[in-house]
């Protein structure tokens, strides 16, 4: 070999690296890979054969090896596999059976019992396919609700409460909230309780009801506690709600004076102002009233506060308004800034009552959306 040749470097062709070993996978390849493989469960979809397939393989029993028994001497047959991977509670039986039935040619026995056959059937075939018949349901709904807790089936058994509460009645109510109860179904519990207490009155007729006081008299104490604390809720709740209608239209009324003294308002107004012939209609709902009673309050020979009840309700306005007045140097309402220095003089028991009605009126206008008190002095 010659010198040349040594000194040139060797180009040869470099096989490709392994791939790497699990362990050295990236975290944003397993992020990768797993989100694939989520999207691959979320938009996968059974088709109806395959239902179909599932319900023949219970229909006919291909291989079973788990047998059912119910009431009435009837017997199921199915397939200890898909029993323990749709519930843990058959899974952890049939585990606790395989070594007795090693004996038997591997069948496995387990029973049943408290409810119809029928509803056995429907509830065997719904963890093979995931379906069943409307009518079905409607015929069985308790009992597969029982089953679905009973064996912790839990799609079964939202699907279930679900169906019992678009069912419910006053004759049965009762009934289905006893059961709720006892399957820990909370939320269809609180639709029974709920629909309950607002037909107390045909519920408390039925049978059911009459069987709930025999069997369970706490239940039923409870319930019509529940309902007097529900009355006196509802009390209440019509309370507050008239409260805060009453500040709301103490509000308008503070809006629609400022907007009568420095406006005017169809036939009062400033006087240094004329109201204009086409001047378009009010928009406040308070002025009506005001005017009439600031006609009243102009023209009353006993207008002093505890001389007559109508000229008492304009001096509360005229300080409710100072009150709420932003800026008293330049408001047009009458006697705004006298008001203010009056307050200085006050005892407190009365001026806290005042601060108590104000902040209420304010808060009560707040919470309905619109702006807070403006005195338009401008």
């Amino acid at each position: 070999m010659s010198k040349k040749d040594e000194e040139s470097p060797r180009v040869s062709a470099s096989p490709n690296p392994p791939p790497l070993p699990v362990a050295f996978i990236s975290s944003r390849q397993e992020s990768t890979f797993a989100a694939r493989k989520s999207a691959v469960r979320k938009y996968c979809c059974t088709p109806t054969t395959t239902k179909n397939t599932w319900d023949c393989l219970f229909d006919e029993g291909y291989r079973a090896d788990v047998s059912i028994n119910t009431d009435s001497g009837g017997v199921l047959y199915a397939h200890a596999s898909i029993l323990g991977v749709n519930s843990a509670v058959f899974k952890s039986m049939l585990s606790l059976k395989q070594s007795r039935a090693q004996g038997r040619c591997g069948q496995r026995s387990i029973s049943i019992n408290g409810v119809p056959p029928e509803a056995v059937q429907v509830f065997i075939r719904f963890l093979y396919s995931s379906r069943y018949e409307e009518e079905k349901m409607k015929e069985h709904g308790l009992s597969l609700l029982v089953l679905s807790h009973a064996y912790a089936v839990t799609h079964l058994k939202r699907e279930c409460e679900w169906q019992l509460e678009q069912r419910l009645t006053t004759e049965n109510v009762v009934d289905i909230f006893q059961l709720a109860l006892l399957c820990d179904a909370s939320r269809l519990s609180l639709v029974c309780h709920r629909f309950m207490l607002k037909n107390l009155k045909p519920i408390s007729a039925t049978e059911g009801w009459k069987a709930m006081k025999q069997s369970h008299p706490v239940l039923e104490k409870q319930m019509l506690k529940s309902t007097i604390d529900e009355d006196i809720r509802e009390k209440e709740r019509v309370r507050k709600n008239n409260e805060r209608k009453m500040y709301m239209q103490l509000y308008e009324a503070m809006e629609a004076l400022v907007h009568i003294c420095k406006d005017g308002c169809r036939t009062i107004g400033p006087h240094d102002k004329v109201l204009k012939e086409d001047q378009e209609p009010c928009h406040y709902a308070a002025c009506k009233g005001l005017e009439s009673l600031i006609r009243h309050f102009a023209g009353c020979k006993l207008r002093v506060p505890g001389g007559c009840i109508h000229c008492k309700r304009m001096w509360q306005v005229l300080e409710l308004h100072s009150r709420l007045c932003a800026n008293s140097d330049v408001c047009k309402v009458p006697l705004c800034r006298s008001f203010k220095q009056k307050r200085r003089k006050q005892n407190k028991k009365d001026e806290m009552k005042w601060s108590i009605l104000v902040r209420k009126i304010v808060r009560s206008k707040s919470i309905s959306g619109a702006p807070f008190f403006s005195s338009e002095s401008t």
